[in-house]
């Protein structure tokens, strides 16, 4: 697999996430939210809840997910190893949040639908997402609508901030933030195929019909999607369907789209250029990789053992 030392988060963002963000941050109330966020949300809570509901990933705990989520942390060069829980719920889901302590979530429903290849695919978008700095808004943006949906004017003095241009903004903006996550795995994968097969899984994947689904149909079915907007009118009905017509907003983009930016990215000369270790540079280093496997361990303890049994020795001969 393909490391990036050094790179930054700039290198590899699409352009519609830092127009998204920055139409965010500049609405009124936008502020606000940002101060009360800090003032009344604590990441310390969450992760006492995953420490007590899920399985904390490790060098002897889903031993394998660990070297594979320790090699993408190399691969896109993140300073500090961000925890990672496996969470038993049939949802196939993944999720990334936090900001002083990032951590990532990912379900059982993923785990179990998902081939290595592909969780590795999950997992350096993740991290994609952390690299980029989006865990904190995406946060942000979850806890804003939630107060103000639950206590209206009575919490916290949302009620009159969060309008329906600051939720849209929101929204419009996680869509976007999920660009710059895929080209993040396509860059750890450097291999367009089990990115967009992870898509096709996410769509509509079955472990029992699995041999019947075709990756090159999918990629049609993305080009033919794509096709419906020489229509007018079916660009009107994306976005209503994106923007809550079926009763929710969407904050992913549908798969078939996800695929269709993401194949346009791996041919740009963009992506030619990261590949080549033509990218933007930031200061931040990365964890190194080698776990610390239990016959590294036992070799400590062995060590010890015989530092504790020559101070024994030296005891013995002064009495």
């Amino acid at each position: 697999m393909p490391t990036y030392p050094g790179i930054s988060s700039e290198a590899f963002r699409h352009p519609l996430d830092s127009q998204a963000e920055q139409a965010l941050r500049s609405l009124p109330g936008f502020d606000l939210i940002a101060r009360k966020f800090v003032e009344f949300v604590y990441e310390r809570p969450q992760l006492v809840y995953l420490m007590g509901n899920s399985i904390q990933v490790g060098p002897r705990q889903y031993s394998t997910i660990y070297q594979i989520f320790r090699e993408c942390v190399r691969d896109l060069d993140i300073n500090g190893e961000p925890g990672l829980f496996i969470s038993q719920n049939a949802q196939v889901n993944s999720y990334a949040l936090g900001q002083e302590h990032p951590y990532i979530v990912v379900n059982t429903g993923l785990l179990d639908l998902l081939n290595e290849a592909e969780l590795r695919v999950v997992l350096a978008h993740e991290l994609g997402h952390i690299k980029c700095g989006h865990t904190i808004l995406i946060q942000m943006a979850i806890w804003a609508m939630n107060a103000a949906e639950a206590i209206g004017e009575l919490t916290f003095g949302l009620g009159n901030i969060v309008s329906q241009a600051l939720i849209y903004a929101f929204f419009e903006w996680r869509r976007k933030a999920e660009l710059s996550a895929d080209r993040a795995a396509l860059l750890v994968m450097d291999d367009l195929n089990p990115v967009m097969s992870s898509m096709m899984k996410l769509s509509g994947g079955s472990h029992k019909y699995a041999h019947e689904c075709s990756l090159q149909e999918f990629i049609q079915q993305s080009e033919k999607y794509q096709a419906l907007d020489d229509d007018g009118l079916n660009q009107v009905y994306k976005f209503l369907l994106y923007n809550g017509a079926q009763g929710m907003m969407l904050s992913h983009p549908f798969p078939v789209e996800r695929l269709h930016y993401l194949r346009s990215w791996a041919v740009s000369e963009e992506y030619q250029q990261i590949k080549k270790g033509n990218y933007q540079r930031s200061a931040d280093g990365s964890v190194d990789v080698t776990p610390e496997t239990p016959d590294h361990e036992a070799e400590k303890l062995r060590k010890e053992i015989e530092k504790l049994q020559a101070e024994i020795n030296k005891m013995r001969k002064s009495d």
